[in-house]
């Protein structure tokens, strides 16, 4: 059985979003693994609902990537290749910069202070299934000031595929303590409203990751 939260929501109107929001959760999480199968038959008992929520909900994640429906097999959770992994930290080194370089001058202080414990929380957590969470609550609390949500819509399906290799490269490579002190430099120049300078640290916070990342892949 997959390892999904399942509940009834037989009676809930947006029984496909809850259905979806539940895989996609398992899928960055790495509860459901690379080239499982997602049955609909399965996925519908779990939840209680007929097919067409179900449906409704693999097509979804068929479209921002995180499944792929193979011939004679059906749904299954989409992988990464090292050169589909780069692209999409080649891309998030493009983008992000340009979101934060925009979030800079408007971050309030109450943003920063979040941000800050988002930073906190990062550096003292032990457990390998928050890291990546954790992350992504850093830089989203600093990129949301910028205003551009059609970007951060974009940057989290982003994430959401790179989510599971960027925890391993955490853990396979002892990175934390690198991205605690990337962290720390990147708020810092927030704080001190240097956009030019939180942009260029953001760029090389993703392409270290990137090179740490293609590192312990091909090792």
């Amino acid at each position: 059985m997959m390892k999904i939260q399942a509940f009834d929501i037989s009676q809930t109107a947006s029984a496909a979003t809850i259905v979806f929001d539940a895989l996609r959760l398992a899928i960055i999480k790495g509860e459901i693994r690379q080239g499982e199968h997602l049955r609909q038959d399965e996925i519908a008992r779990a939840f209680n609902v007929s097919r067409i929520p179900v449906r409704e909900a693999l097509l979804k994640l068929e479209q921002l990537g995180l499944i792929r429906n193979q011939r004679y097999k059906g749904a299954v959770v989409a992988g990464l290749s090292l050169e589909e992994a780069a692209e999409i930290f080649d891309f998030r080194a493009f983008v992000e910069p340009e979101v934060i370089r925009r979030a800079v001058p408007r971050l309030s202080t109450k943003l920063l202070e979040e941000a800050q414990q988002c930073c906190d929380a990062f550096a003292s957590a032990k457990d390998p299934m928050q890291w990546g969470d954790l992350n992504r609550r850093f830089h989203r609390t600093l990129y949301q000031a910028s205003g551009l949500s059609y970007h951060l819509e974009v940057l989290d399906n982003a994430m959401d595929r790179v989510d599971p290799y960027l925890r391993a490269q955490l853990l396979l490579s002892a990175g934390m303590e690198r991205a605690n002190r990337e962290h720390d430099e990147i708020l810092a120049a927030c704080a001190a409203r240097n956009a030019e300078r939180a942009a260029d640290l953001t760029r090389a916070h993703i392409l270290g990751a990137k090179q740490s990342l293609q590192e312990h892949w091909q090792g």
